[in-house]
């Protein structure tokens, strides 16, 4: 058992400080959010994501995971400090570390004591340890040791990784720390997966790496799926088929309107803008983000083309807003893009998402209208416009969906359904790289 701060509640820190409270770990997590911290110390999850709100609740009954807006209590308690904070892409893609800087230089003044290891766990440049090192180190009377441990979350599996995660990544040049940081993840590896050791430097860019290449993945898969519709091939058989060839693999390959949420378009800027940093024009990664950008876009020509260039007075529903499943995050949502070019073109549009509602409200008010079911948002619609793929979307009323539609128009960025299955149904159905099942003469 080890006395672990975590600082930061958000999204990474929540979820870290929960799991680690699972495997006996005794963790008090910080937030300068007063209203935030309340409502955790009152048993409230303030993120969606499965199973997390069990974990949550055993560990505050059980008298393992606590909260506090007090970084001098956290600190004093505890030998493991990890810091889950914010690094917002700033207007030139840099990561902004003004927060982990800011509250490294606060650490220094209350490590006076005990060693201590501070373990940077958000997503963060390289040279980053460096710099958290060095604003402590100014300050602090006592041993302390910065470690790079990179976090691998995938939202709406969040605690599954955690809890088994493919690979623990930690950078380090200490031996004491590296001993320390092994017993901390020895539970989490019981299956077998690897525990890697590196450097700082490397740790750092290793996180920056995986999802860069990742977005590649994806906005590869994207651009093939629009040349498929250019050249009449079916872009499900060709991911079938590449992805069949294990150098390939399977995951990742699915076309749709682009990828959106808080890592992807923040880490691929910030790896380009760290390669301009040193004079190296990452160009495969340029293309990516101007990919990606483009196909969160794509499917408002072909909506434009059904109804005859003209979308004025045309109600409009959108399944989906979170920019994933399981998750409430809205961050960079194809949906949202879609959403502002559908209300510019003074379309009326109708909304549901399972979870993402509130925080897509906050942005557009009344200018959107939003439903609590997902057929009473296509009452008399137009045409229905799918950017989530969740599970609830997936399998239909078809004939429902027939009767309570005004017009039978599917426009279906996730590929969810059989184009075959559309066309028997009588749907104009229009999706990504896949023949479109066009309006009915």
């Amino acid at each position: 058992m080890k006395n672990i701060a975590v600082v930061g509640t958000g999204y990474v820190g929540l979820v870290t400080g929960t799991c680690l409270a699972e495997t006996g770990n005794n963790v008090i997590c910080v937030d300068i959010d007063t209203e935030k911290v309340n409502k955790l110390k009152k048993g409230k999850v303030t993120i969606y994501e499965p199973q997390l709100d069990v974990y949550f609740e055993r560990n505050i009954r059980l008298g393992r995971l606590h909260f506090t807006t007090s970084l001098e209590e956290a600190i004093a308690q505890s030998e493991l400090i990890f810091l889950a904070l914010p690094t917002p892409p700033g207007e030139d893609g840099s990561a902004d570390l003004s927060y982990i800087l800011g509250v490294a230089a606060q650490l220094g003044h209350l490590l006076v004591n005990d060693y201590k290891i501070i373990i940077d766990k958000s997503t963060v440049p390289v040279g980053t340890s460096e710099k958290v090192h060095k604003a402590i180190a100014a300050n602090a009377r006592a041993e302390f040791d910065v470690v790079s441990n990179p976090e691998f979350l995938r939202e709406g599996f969040a605690v599954e990784d955690f809890m088994k995660p493919d690979r623990v990544v930690i950078g380090t040049s200490s031996a004491r720390a590296r001993k320390v940081m092994e017993e901390l993840y020895r539970p989490f590896v019981r299956q077998g997966n690897p525990i890697l050791f590196m450097d700082e430097r490397s740790a750092e860019l290793t996180k920056y790496a995986a999802n860069s290449f990742l977005a590649m993945k994806i906005s590869f898969m994207n651009e093939m799926a629009n040349l498929c519709e250019l050249l009449g091939a079916d872009v499900d058989q060709v991911r079938i088929g590449i992805g069949s060839d294990e150098r390939i693999g399977k995951r990742f390959l699915f076309p749709g309107i682009g990828y959106g949420g808080s890592c992807f378009p923040k880490d691929v800027k910030a790896l380009v803008k760290s390669a301009n940093e040193v004079n190296f024009d990452f160009r495969i990664l340029k293309s990516v983000m101007d990919v990606n950008e483009d196909q969160k876009r794509v499917l408002l020509p072909k909506i434009v083309k059904y109804f005859g260039g003209d979308l004025k007075g045309r109600k409009i529903a959108i399944w989906g807003l979170a920019f994933k499943p399981d998750t409430d995050d809205i961050r960079e949502a194809p949906a949202l893009y879609i959403i502002d070019d559908l209300l510019e073109a003074g379309a009326e549009v109708v909304a549901f998402d399972p979870e993402a509602m509130g925080n897509v409200k906050k942005i557009y008010g009344n200018k959107v209208q939003f439903v609590q079911d997902q057929y009473e948002a296509i009452k008399q619609v137009e045409a229905l416009v799918i950017c989530t793929e969740w599970a609830t979307f997936r399998n239909p009323d078809f004939d429902r969906m027939a009767s309570t539609m005004k017009e039978k128009a599917i426009f279906d960025g996730r590929n969810l359904y059989n184009t075959e299955q559309m066309k028997k149904g009588g749907f104009a159905y229009y999706s990504i790289g896949r023949k479109a099942i066009k309006k009915a003469k």
